[in-house]
């Protein structure tokens, strides 16, 4: 299952040449670009690890996108995205944010659901790779192909 969050995440995964024009769209409005890496992609999770420190005074795409070729190397398997942060006095916001790194396999999620009173109907997301301890959650070698590591126990 393909995680959609951010820009562009229902299109095909982005070329670094097409990444590092973003990055430059992102740097000519005057944005500062972070980037941050996770292996809990939960749509609630929106605090993912900081790759170092926000980029407040880099102007240049190639020096964004060698951080973002570190953060591949060192976590090759987890999620990764850069965020372009707008800190106008108007806004204050995350302007662009979108995945630059996924896993080599997505096992996705689980949708649990609970009757409770007058007939209310109560639904959780479970995403299944949460069900293995973080630093664990997408390894490399995956040759079951159900989405659960041959070691672990299936549920």
């Amino acid at each position: 299952m393909r995680i959609t969050q951010g820009t562009f995440s229902f299109l095909p995964d982005l070329t670094d040449a097409e990444i590092e024009a973003q990055i430059q769209y992102a740097l000519d409005n005057g944005w500062s670009l972070a980037v941050e890496f996770t292996d809990d992609p939960h749509p609630r999770n929106h605090y993912w690890e900081m790759w170092g420190l926000p980029m407040f005074d880099l102007r240049d795409a190639g020096g964004v996108l060698y951080e973002v070729n570190e953060c591949r190397k060192a976590y090759p398997t987890r999620y990764i995205r850069l965020n372009a942060y707008d800190a106008r006095h108007d806004r204050q916001s995350i302007a662009l944010s979108f995945i630059v790194n996924r896993p080599p396999e997505e096992p996705g999620f689980r949708l649990d659901r609970q009757g409770g009173n007058d007939r209310r109907m109560r639904y959780t997301l479970h995403p299944y790779a949460a069900d293995y301890p973080s630093g664990d959650r997408y390894p490399v070698d995956r040759p079951t192909g159900d989405g659960h590591p041959p070691s672990a126990p299936r549920p």
